[in-house]
């Protein structure tokens, strides 16, 4: 994967150590979860997700690792070392989902992965902001029928308006 970021270091790899490090509890969400579940696809972007109370923590020991941008739900981490996005999802209703997550191997990599049915809550949230990119809700749509025809009990979660649709 390193190879696939054009990665002159491993900045996954460090994120996750150092995560680890600090004893912050975290989830990856977004599509390398979805990766932790179905055949992978290729991923640049890193979303999770890390305990509230952690964020401040969290940044302040990446500050010279990363270049930091604040949004109102997010904050991106990136590096000129790696192509790498990494998305810090400051949206409150992921925090749930840290409890449930659990140790996936995603692309060689050992990491705290939500729980299937959270990667695909957090999928169909993202499909559903209608201000996002469109391709990107192309991307997110897809990523949830993936999730659907591997695990069929999710069509259970789905919205109706999603349930019959056509990609």
């Amino acid at each position: 994967m390193n190879a696939v970021l054009n990665g002159q270091e491993d900045i996954l790899q460090k994120l996750l150590d150092l995560l680890n490090e600090k004893g912050i509890d975290y989830c990856v969400i977004g599509g390398l979860a979805v990766n932790a579940y179905v055949e992978p696809g290729v991923s640049l972007d890193l979303d999770l997700v890390v305990v509230a109370e952690a964020v401040d923590d969290l940044l302040k020991a990446v500050e010279k690792i990363f270049e930091i941008k604040r949004f109102p739900h997010r904050i991106n981490l990136s590096s000129t070392k790696s192509d790498l996005r990494i998305r810090l999802q400051t949206d409150p209703r992921y925090q749930a989902f840290i409890p449930r997550a659990s140790i996936k191997e995603v692309m060689g990599y050992k990491m705290k992965v939500a729980g299937v049915e959270d990667v695909l809550r957090g999928k169909i949230w993202a499909y559903s902001d209608k201000q996002g990119r469109k391709s990107k809700r192309q991307k997110d749509l897809a990523d949830i029928f993936r999730l659907v025809e591997a695990y069929p009990h999710l069509m259970d979660l789905l919205p109706e308006s999603l349930r019959n649709k056509e990609i």
